[in-house]
């Protein structure tokens, strides 16, 4: 009997899933939820009572106005993912997880590191704490389209005022954060050396930057404070872009990154690095993140759990 082995070796499916942050909620972002199961209900008035105001009614029916608030936007964000990686019950097996920004909470909790309640209340101190600094000390973000990161981090070091790198998205896109006059300068310069786009955002304050200092430590306290475990899957954090389960290292990242930067070009960099083929978005409406994947890695496999 002859036997004839295949040249084609079989590359095993690791699938990640990945949450969005701030700006991916949406009017009547609760509907889809409702629209899944009947467990969603349930889920949505227990958030509203972990949260002590009607969160469900404003995914519901609030507008674009009451979406965007911080207060709002975080815990909506987080209920959305969070709850649609529930609903899929058996069927949400990841190798990995990650989240990007706010999307981290919603990933350490989908994974089981964080529970639904611990992970809520921390999303609601972050965006009380963040809203808080951003009033206290005013700042503001731009995008820049179309130069080197290591364009953006000289313009950024070489400019007076306070102005860093935030969120590293994809080759080519970069959020910057800071002081108003400060980001404003950079973002000319950045014109001037050739950015297809310098956009300021209409955002709350100068997250990711020593502007949001006072926030880092109140809920460096509360993240101290809950209880968090071995998670059921590798985390994938913000800031040093690396694979994590140990609990002391998810709590020190987690402190570390509202001032620090989203790394979340090298992130998915390391997955694919690290075997992961497939990457799912959960949550908004499944089309942010696996935008940017697209520019990262065109290699890797995208789909939505929305």
């Amino acid at each position: 009997m002859t036997i004839i082995l295949s040249k084609f070796k079989i590359t095993p499916t690791l699938k990640a899933y990945i949450f969005p942050g701030q700006g991916a909620q949406f009017t009547g972002m609760a509907q889809t939820l409702l629209d899944h199961s009947p467990q969603a209900a349930d889920l949505l008035k227990q958030a509203d009572d972990i949260l002590g105001f009607a969160l469900s009614e404003i995914m519901l029916t609030g507008s674009d106005e009451d979406l965007r608030q911080t207060r709002v936007t975080q815990p909506a964000i987080f209920v959305h993912s969070v709850v649609r990686a529930m609903l899929a019950g058996d069927d949400f097996k990841p190798d990995a997880v990650a989240g990007h920004s706010l999307g981290e909470f919603s990933a350490l909790t989908a994974a089981g590191a964080l529970s639904f309640e611990g992970g809520l209340k921390l999303v609601q101190r972050r965006a009380e704490a963040m809203q808080a600094a951003g009033e206290a000390t005013p700042g503001t973000m731009a995008a820049i389209v179309g130069l080197e990161d290591a364009q953006v981090e000289e313009i950024c070091a070489a400019t007076q005022g306070i102005v860093i790198p935030a969120n590293y998205n994809c080759p080519g896109q970069l959020v910057i954060s800071g002081e108003i006059e400060a980001v404003q300068l950079a973002m000319k310069a950045c014109t001037e050396a050739a950015a297809r786009r310098a956009l300021q955002l209409p955002v709350g304050g100068a997250f990711h930057s020593p502007l949001m200092e006072p926030a880092r430590e109140e809920l460096e306290a509360a993240i101290m404070e809950t209880n968090i475990v071995a998670p059921k899957a590798k985390v994938y954090q913000n800031v040093d872009a690396k694979p994590h389960t140990s609990v002391e290292e998810i709590r020190t990242n987690l402190i570390a990154q509202l001032t620090g930067a989203v790394r979340w070009t090298a992130s998915v960099q390391q997955m694919a690095s690290d075997g992961i083929t497939d990457l799912v978005e959960v949550g908004g409406k499944g089309s942010v993140l696996r935008g940017l994947v697209r520019k990262i890695d065109r290699e890797l496999a995208t789909e939505a759990l929305v």
